[in-house]
């Protein structure tokens, strides 16, 4: 996705010797200078200090990863002081394994924001879609994101003009992408977890983190699993009922989204969620929606009946299944399809993230 036009160039690079020296005075200040000295990476050329006062390489987020080598074998890491940091942000294909680090660990320390919805129009006038609301859209293979929250902070009551409220605060269309202990932050269409294309695999790794939405808020093409993490379905005054996922599965993938481990919970009353809905996009519309919810607290958000149609399509047999999950929403029904222990066998991480090259980042 192009850069807005007449963009600044990037201020050049701090020396290494700078970049190392504000790490330092970052982990001075935050009680963390073991972690943010420089036996921290074995290159201070690939690591890369943002802070809003100006003390470090960049001062912002974009800038920043402007700044990183292009298609860098490496890990190149983009240090981040406490702070919110405002405007749209592209990790281009050229900027591989880059990683987002918060510099003090708390997540809440360090936000990514931006407030664009699908229906708020360009300067030229076009709306920008639900793809162009996004806060930050990675394209580069490799990413990783720890101690940082990635938010979308359109207001949707504020702006009753918009009818196009689909408001993404990080879509990711790369594969090879971990996420530690992270917040995404949003409405609609919070978490947007795509792939460079239908054929091309899009996985992702979410660990330790917390989502939160309330219609569609984890959704995508993506094969992605959420392991150990808290996902919150918001109370919508607007409209009594919400939608957690609404996966687009293509067709040639067996496996979609994977929740394990992990706790679902709301603030708005028993009965009033979805937990899934298949969704068709136009331009495919043969696509196999698939989720699995497995070893995970349910709260009483979901209704009896908690798999839903979506613009007329339905789910497919098979294709959205639950085992073993706890609580008082892990309700057993007709209409809550359970893996057998031998299906569930085939609905491990592994499953899910291994691919051809044997990618674990559950083992690192």
């Amino acid at each position: 996705m192009p850069h807005a036009p007449n963009r600044p160039a990037p201020r050049r690079r701090a020396t290494a010797a700078a970049a190392t020296s504000t790490a330092v005075a970052l982990g001075l200040a935050t009680g963390l200078t073991t972690a943010l000295a420089p036996a921290a990476t074995a290159d201070d050329d690939l690591r890369i200090v943002v802070t809003p006062d100006g003390s470090g390489d960049a001062t912002s987020i974009q800038e920043a990863v402007d700044l990183a080598p292009a298609h860098s074998a490496q890990a190149v890491e983009i240090l981040i002081a406490p702070g919110t940091y405002h405007g749209r942000v592209v990790v281009p294909s050229s900027r591989p394994n880059l990683a987002f680090v918060g510099a003090t660990g708390d997540p809440a320390d360090v936000v990514i924001t931006d407030d664009r919805a699908n229906g708020t129009p360009r300067p030229d006038g076009v709306t920008w879609g639900t793809t162009g609301s996004a806060s930050v859209t990675v394209q580069g293979d490799g990413f990783s994101a720890r101690a940082v929250t990635f938010e979308n902070a359109f207001d949707e009551a504020a702006h009753p003009e918009i009818r196009g409220t689909q408001a993404v605060a990080i879509k990711t269309a790369a594969d090879r992408i971990v996420f530690d202990k992270v917040r995404f932050l949003g409405n609609q269409d919070t978490l947007y977890l795509d792939s460079r294309h239908a054929t091309i695999p899009g996985r992702v790794y979410i660990t330790n983190s917390w989502i939160e939405g309330d219609v569609d808020f984890i959704f995508g093409r993506g094969t992605a699993v959420i392991e150990n993490s808290t996902i919150k379905a918001l109370r919508r005054d607007s409209n009594p009922s919400g939608y957690v996922f609404a996966p687009s599965t293509p067709p040639g993938f067996s496996h979609g989204f994977l929740v394990v481990g992990s706790r679902i919970i709301s603030n708005a009353g028993p009965g009033t969620y979805y937990l899934g809905r298949p969704w068709h996009p136009g331009s495919s519309p043969d696509t196999d929606p698939r989720v699995v919810v497995r070893d995970t607290w349910i709260g009483e958000l979901l209704k009896d009946d908690p798999w839903t149609t979506m613009s007329g399509f339905d789910w497919l047999p098979g294709s959205n299944a639950e085992y073993r999950n706890t609580g008082p929403g892990a309700v057993v029904n007709e209409f809550r399809p359970q893996l057998r222990d031998s299906e569930a066998a085939e609905h491990e991480i592994a499953d899910y993230l291994a691919g051809d090259d044997g990618w674990a980042p559950q083992d690192a």
